[in-house]
């Protein structure tokens, strides 16, 4: 069965982390100085939020599976249609080791599906920060900030 995953970049972790655990109505199941994750059944989500230097806001979506072979049968269809994607096996990132592909969307948001295969108790394993998003070479196209307020947004339509 499939996780919806959201990652959100944070300037204040402690806040974002009294924010979320009262939406959420729980403390995070993973609580780093740098990272908080809510695995949440209802909705059933991988919410985390990190404050690692990134300029604040969606850093990525994903799906996350329970088994390798659900992960296969999520990619196939974008290899089958020549989408570009990143794969990565055994990776250390976001305290976890995962199997993973990365794409990016034509509006330019990452997309990671995964499946965990455990924890781990550093952030990641790189000689550099970059993780949890795609390689240059999978990114089609860049994020743009929005024009003006939208519909449904704080301040927005009444």
């Amino acid at each position: 069965m499939k996780r919806f995953h959201v990652h959100v970049a944070v300037a204040d972790l402690a806040a974002s982390v009294r924010f979320y655990s009262t939406l959420f109505g729980g403390a995070p199941t993973v609580r780093k100085d740098d990272y908080a994750k809510w695995q949440l059944d209802d909705p059933r989500v991988n919410f985390a939020i990190s404050a690692r230097g990134a300029v604040p806001g969606l850093d990525h979506l994903g799906l996350q599976t329970d088994n390798d072979e659900e992960l296969g049968t999520l990619h196939a269809p974008l290899q089958a249609a020549n989408v570009a994607a990143q794969a990565e096996h055994e990776v250390a990132c976001c305290y976890a080791r995962s199997n993973k592909y990365w794409v990016t969307d034509p509006t330019g948001i990452a997309w990671e599906t995964f499946h965990t295969l455990g924890a781990v108790p550093t952030f990641n394993e790189a000689a550099s920060d970059a993780c949890c998003t795609p390689a240059a070479a999978v990114t089609q196209a860049p994020r743009k900030e929005p024009a003006a307020a939208a519909c449904c947004a704080p301040g927005g339509c009444a």
